[in-house]
């Protein structure tokens, strides 16, 4: 029944949101619905073979690319992504650019076979609502959080109680099941958008953002019920047809899936998994602060050397920006490689990261709290030491730490801008890296307790999306309720 229903998707050409809405077609694919995917070239050669293989074992997926206006709107040639910006002070041109995939979209939209029925966007790409109404189909947004930040988000633009504290004055999230206490410096750029000329320029759009999502027909959510099911609950009751329908990463079933999640490179041999085979289990951790994560060279130099310092063996992802040829070149000057051989392994660029935390050496993850990281974290069943950045990642701090108790937190106080980011503040010692790599690695009964927990619910998370779970359960009352509307002619 469900080949006869249409999922048009159009991701955000962003890491973090790209490659859960991959994730997110194969599942919906698998249910013999019909997905298209909404890329660009560069895009759909970056994550094409995973692609090709879902629709190779007889899935109805396929790829509609369009042409990405980078240059016209003072990009550089082949900047399709967030992450291919030479800064991020461009990041309004990028999204500038985004919008004129609309017309040509619209253009071959009847073309498309069968009719779309739905069309499943990125929250972040308003102008898409204006498709699906000119097209007279449900627009559902995938915002790519968790139920946690959506509800604390709602109630702080309700309760504007952020408005009334300094930066750095502690107070309550209002209407939450637990008492959570945060600072206006840690929250998101919604709520705390930052000082220079580029920030007030994104505040606009954040409003727009924000102003456009709440018209949504629905939204889907990369958790699961069981992880948050008191937050869902107060959630609901503010807004209708909320679907959690992940984890999305344990889609990705076997090795291959696994290492091309966001690349096409053949990451199976990679050498960090040849050495984690010769590894103790659960006597590693891993270290990578996201995608889109730039680190100050001084900053990233304490955060080594803690490591170094700590005695436990680990792999850390090192990611600078345009500070990478400054932090490679202290890498090599301070010889800190060469001292770490055997214990430490550094892998320069992208990682993968599903695929690394899925060993069973693993044993803790220090992450910036992205929401992605943060659910393959709770999948891995590994005790988290948690690093927020920016956006909603103190949100997801609170969520490790304190409800699911499953975490441990380095310390870090505020958001760091994007594009911002050359304060020269060190906001973690490398003292403070040491002492909780210590602390989640302690064998003692505070450390069992949160890997008991990590364990339980990473249990929680596979069954969630196996036959009879709840995210296998919410997807298909997902689309169900598309296919009433299209049988009702209301996606005409």
């Amino acid at each position: 029944m469900a080949s006869n229903v249409h999922f048009l998707m159009i991701p955000l050409m962003c890491p973090g949101h790209l490659i859960p809405m991959v994730d997110m077609a194969k599942l919906i694919a698998q249910h013999s619905a019909t997905v298209t995917i909404v890329i660009t070239p560069r895009n759909a050669a970056r994550f094409g073979e995973v692609l090709h293989r879902v629709f190779a074992s007889g899935h109805p997926i396929h790829i509609l690319q369009l042409q990405f206006p980078a240059t016209e709107h003072g990009l550089p040639e082949g900047c399709e992504n967030v992450d291919d910006l030479p800064t991020f002070k461009l990041t309004k041109n990028f999204f500038n650019a985004s919008a004129k995939l609309q017309e040509p979209l619209e253009d071959i939209f009847n073309d498309l076979k069968p009719r779309p029925s739905c069309i499943i966007s990125d929250k972040n790409l308003t102008w898409t609502a204006d498709v699906a109404k000119k097209f007279e189909i449900p627009w559902v947004i995938f915002d790519g959080m968790s139920c946690f930040t959506q509800l604390a988000t709602h109630n702080l633009c309700v309760s504007k109680v952020h408005e009334r504290v300094g930066d750095f004055d502690p107070f309550l999230l209002p209407g939450l099941p637990d008492e959570i206490t945060m600072t206006k410096s840690q929250l998101p750029g919604l709520f705390n958008p930052g000082k220079s000329p580029e920030a007030k320029e994104i505040t606009s759009t954040r409003g727009e953002i924000r102003a456009t999502e709440i018209g949504a027909y629905g939204i889907l959510i990369n958790s699961f019920e069981e992880l948050e099911r008191r937050y869902l609950d107060e959630f609901r009751k503010v807004k209708q047809n909320i679907w959690c329908i992940g984890p999305f990463s344990l889609s990705n079933k076997n090795d291959l899936d696994k290492a091309q999640r966001g690349t096409n490179g053949s990451i199976t041999n990679h050498e960090s998994i040849s050495w984690l085979d010769g590894q103790k289990p659960g006597s590693v951790v891993y270290v990578c602060l996201g995608s889109l994560t730039r680190l100050e060279p001084p900053q990233f130099i304490e955060l080594a050397l803690g490591l170094e310092e700590s005695d436990s063996p680990f792999i850390l992802v090192l990611k600078g920006g345009s500070r990478s040829e400054e932090i490679e070149k202290w890498v090599k000057e301070d010889g800190f490689e060469k001292r770490v051989k055997g214990r430490g392994v550094l892998i320069h660029g992208w990682a993968p990261q599903v695929l690394i935390l899925s060993h069973p050496s693993i044993g803790a993850f220090l992450t910036h709290c992205g929401w992605n990281s943060t659910i393959e974290g709770v999948c891995a069943g590994v005790p988290m030491m948690t690093w927020p950045q920016f956006a909603e990642q103190f949100f997801n701090e609170r969520l490790v730490v304190e409800v699911l108790g499953s975490g441990v937190s380095v310390g870090a106080k505020s958001v760091m801008y994007l594009g911002e980011e050359s304060t020269g503040v060190v906001q973690v010692k490398r003292g403070e890296v040491c002492k909780v790599v210590k602390r989640i690695m302690d064998d003692g009964i505070e450390g069992l307790e949160r890997r008991e927990k990590a364990i339980y619910f990473r249990e929680m998370a596979e069954n969630a999306i196996e036959e009879g779970g709840s995210s296998r359960l919410n997807l298909k009352l997902f689309i169900e309720d598309i296919m009433l509307h299209t049988k009702k002619g209301l996606g005409r």
